[in-house]
C-alpha cells in the first residue's frame, strides 16, 4: 500500500512538473537542480528554493521601494537588483520570472517609469504564481518521501 501511495505521489509530481514546463514557468535548470539532491542532501531542492523565495521577496521590496519615489529613480541600483533576480531565477529554472526581469531591465534602462511599474506588477504576479506552484510541488515531494520511507518491521 505504501509503495502505491509513493508511486501515486511521484506521478502527481511529474504531472505538475510537466504542466509547469508546458506553461514555460520552469525550464531544464530545475531538473538539473533536482539531480543535485541525493541521500547526503535529501532536502537540497527545498533549501535552495526557500533561499530563492527569501531573497526574491527582499528584491521585490527593494524594487517597489525604488519605484515608489516619483522624483528619483536609481536605475543603476534597479539594474543591480534585477540582475540579482535574473541570476537567481535562472539558477533554479524560473523561466518566466527571469524573462520578466529582462523586460523590466530594458524598461529601466530606457528610464520608462510606466514600463517599470507594469513590469514590476507582472514580476510580482509571476513570482507569486511560481512560489505557489513550487510550494505545492515540494509538499507533494515531502509526502512521497514519507510514504516511501515508512517501513514497519515484519513480525514473525
Amino acid at each position: 500500500m505504501l509503495g502505491l501511495d509513493a508511486e501515486r505521489l511521484r506521478s502527481d509530481m511529474n504531472r505538475l512538473l510537466a504542466f509547469l514546463f508546458h506553461q514555460g514557468v520552469l525550464d531544464e535548470q530545475f531538473l538539473q537542480l533536482q539531480q543535485l539532491q541525493d541521500e547526503t542532501s535529501p532536502n537540497f531542492v527545498y533549501e535552495v528554493v526557500n533561499i530563492y523565495f527569501h531573497e526574491s521577496e527582499k528584491l521585490l521590496r527593494n524594487l517597489r521601494g525604488l519605484l515608489s519615489d516619483r522624483e528619483f529613480l536609481d536605475h543603476k541600483k534597479m539594474g543591480i537588483h534585477l540582475n540579482q533576480f535574473m541570476g537567481s531565477s535562472s539558477s533554479i529554472g524560473a523561466k518566466r520570472v527571469r524573462n520578466v526581469c529582462v523586460v523590466f531591465r530594458a524598461a529601466s534602462e530606457q528610464t520608462n517609469r510606466a514600463g517599470c511599474l507594469r513590469a514590476l506588477e507582472l514580476l510580482e504576479h509571476e513570482y507569486w504564481y511560481l512560489k505557489n506552484k513550487l510550494h505545492e510541488f515540494l509538499q507533494i515531494e515531502q509526502q512521497r518521501v514519507m510514504a516511501a520511507g515508512v517501513r514497519y518491521p515484519i513480525q514473525d
